[in-house]
């Protein structure tokens, strides 16, 4: 019994770590499904996010709700303002070009920070989420935990509302499926890029607030870690599908409290990465995904 209680205390301390990385993982799985990018410099985004929030807290005295908001809508113009400079004119280049730039946008926006910042961390401070535990049928569970976990599930599900349903949603899969013929058809794939990227970024943001709640600091360099798990559960739930990209990152969550809980926190980054490696060696094409063969 106790063993079932301690099972099911880390299935929710993981359910909150990933819905963190699911959030990171939409904008991977998003950019790559419209432009088939990976865009490395996701998770720094989400760094600027967490500093933006930050300073949000402590500069403006502003509370939690509202620091997400202004880190969601500083990354927005952020994302859009990369893919215009970085990535818009290397649109037709070779995918490594590509690959390459995102990877110095990374650096760039981590030793921009380092620059204007110093490389210490900071500290979120406490009063801007006053932490309390709840005790419900014997677990803990903590008010941080709930704030993620739900303010990540609402973003989710007005994410998918705007693919589904609403008209830049039909054009973001309408670029996504044949760009030329969704060009054809009158659909701005300049303007429905630059919107996927502002999206993608705004969620980052939002990630790394939580992060900043969850884990109680901030850092320059606090991006890479996550942002690579997030990769890793983009392409576990299936690279461009967006349901992927979400059971991707609650599995990854869930994984690594248990890799803690039961084995050694010293080995939870390496058994994120070691599932990357089963996953391109048994199916490639992710959990969601569909082996369609390399087109040439």
């Amino acid at each position: 019994m106790e063993t079932l209680h301690e099972f099911t205390q880390q299935i929710v301390n993981g359910l909150s770590l990933g819905a963190i990385y699911a959030l990171i993982a939409l904008g991977y799985t998003m950019v790559y499904g419209i432009i088939k990018l990976i865009n490395f410099a996701h998770g720094d985004i989400m760094m600027v996010g967490a500093f933006v929030g930050y300073f949000s807290l402590t500069l403006l005295g502003t509370n939690i709700f509202v620091a997400m908001v202004t880190a969601m809508l500083t990354c927005a113009v952020l994302g859009v303002l990369i893919e215009k400079i970085a990535y818009r004119p290397l649109r037709n280049s070779t995918r490594i070009a590509a690959l390459i730039t995102a990877i110095g946008v990374s650096l760039f926006l981590e030793y921009t920070v380092i620059f204007l910042l110093g490389p210490s961390q900071k500290v979120f401070p406490a009063s801007a989420f006053p932490l309390k535990a709840y005790n419900v049928g014997g677990l803990s569970i903590l008010n941080k935990d709930v704030f993620v976990f739900v303010s990540a599930v609402v973003l989710m599900l007005i994410l998918q509302y705007i693919i589904k349903w609403t008209k830049t949603g039909k054009a973001m899969r309408a670029v996504s499926l044949d760009r030329e013929a969704a060009l054809l058809m009158g659909i701005s794939v300049d303007k429905t890029i630059s919107i996927t990227f502002a999206i993608g970024s705004a969620l980052a943001a939002a990630a790394g607030v939580m992060v900043g709640v969850y884990y109680n600091t901030v850092n320059p360099l606090m991006g890479i870690i996550p942002g690579l798990k997030a990769f890793v559960a983009a392409v576990l739930g299936g690279i461009g599908i967006i349901p992927g990209a979400m059971v991707g990152g609650f599995v990854m969550g869930i994984l690594e409290t248990m890799v803690s809980g039961y084995g050694n926190s010293l080995y939870r980054d390496a058994v994120a990465f070691g599932v990357l490696i089963l996953i391109l060696l048994i199916k490639p094409s992710g959990i969601f995904g569909e082996d369609t063969g390399e087109k040439v």
